[in-house]
């Protein structure tokens, strides 16, 4: 088969979210730092083109993310990569850093050692440190220490068309969050609700970005409201989630840059103290751990610093291909199965 380019995919979830890792075939990237990588990739045609390959029908699909796997460009860093969702590359993630921890160990690429394995990640938002605890050469668990988590700002007011002013903070866990007590939208987070919340989530961040600009201040390539997290407390204090992803569905795991961010809300309003750890729960019940590991300061900023504990498991080995004479190379996304806002890819 005379196909134009193959890359290959190690599949793996992480409570539910699928994050496929790519460890065979990367093109090369440009960009002298992860950022300005991550840079290129959403604004260079061919870093879009990219995007679209691996992330549109008919290779790709509206529920996971693409992680590639790229070469370190930090000298502490075991491996670096860069998430490919729908709508752009993003510079961070908890559930996908613990895809890739599972699939760097699990497929031999950094070297499993029993009974624990520390693995740096970079990312485009900085380091991450992952420690895995490992088994019979699996990789049973992950905890996570997360890049410096912000508040931008808290209880910002927002006037929406359909449900009057709602209350929301605006917050930084590897990416930038819209935080949203879920009763305010007069809904629940269940499985039965998850299109509800998803348009519900797709309307806010569309009003956000257009009314508040964000940029990091110290990396400017990640700017803007990535996702809208819901969120709420059950009766025994963990947290319940769920996070919001363009063009219209739900994370399935409780998410690790939403618990950082919102770990940072918590512990601004004194809620939480350094030692803390809490459970979160995701739409589908699946959990995190979430702690406070440490405070410390952004750009003169306070900050904290969070960790995210999950499990990682592989479940298939595949390569996408593309056919040189294939007219939709593009990629495309239909409204029946990617929701509204695929209209607009």
């Amino acid at each position: 088969m005379r196909w134009k380019r193959t890359i290959q995919l190690l599949d793996v979830h992480c409570e539910g979210e699928i994050g496929k890792v790519a460890i065979g075939g990367v093109p090369k990237i440009p960009g002298e730092t992860i950022a300005a990588q991550l840079h290129w990739l959403n604004t260079d045609p061919k870093g879009q083109e990219l995007r679209r390959f691996l992330c549109l029908e008919p290779r790709g699909a509206p529920i996971g993310s693409v992680n590639l796997l790229l070469p370190a460009k930090h000298p502490d860093a075991d491996a670096a990569f860069i998430i490919l969702q729908p709508d752009q590359a993003h510079a961070s993630s908890g559930s996908n850093s613990i895809c890739v921890t599972t699939a760097l160990l699990e497929s031999g690429i950094v070297e499993m050692k029993e009974p624990e394995t520390v693995v740096t990640l970079e990312t485009a938002a900085g380091l991450v440190k992952a420690t895995a605890s490992c088994r019979d050469g699996r990789c049973e668990k992950v905890k996570l220490t997360m890049v410096p988590s912000f508040v931008h700002e808290l209880e910002v007011r927002l006037d929406t068309p359909e449900w009057g002013g709602i209350r929301l903070d605006l917050c930084y866990g590897g990416i930038f969050y819209a935080l949203v007590d879920v009763g305010q939208i007069n809904l629940t987070i269940e499985k039965g609700n998850a299109a509800a919340l998803v348009k519900a989530g797709m309307v806010l961040k569309d009003l956000i970005n257009r009314q508040i600009p964000v940029v990091h201040p110290e990396i400017p390539a990640i700017s803007g409201v990535a996702y809208v997290m819901f969120r709420d407390t059950e009766a025994d204090g963990t947290v319940r989630t769920c996070t919001t992803m363009w063009p219209g569905r739900a994370d399935r795991s409780p998410c690790g840059t939403g618990n950082s961010a919102n770990l940072a809300a918590l512990h601004a309003r004194g809620k939480v103290r350094v030692g803390d750890v809490f459970k979160s729960r995701s739409i589908i019940g699946s959990e995190f751990e979430v702690g406070l590991a440490a405070e410390t300061t952004v750009a003169g900023k306070p900050a904290i610093i969070p960790t995210i504990a999950g499990r990682g498991f592989t479940f298939g080995l595949h390569q996408v291909a593309l056919d040189p004479f294939d007219p939709l190379a593009d990629g495309f996304a239909m409204t029946d199965v990617w929701g509204p806002s695929a209209g607009e890819i």
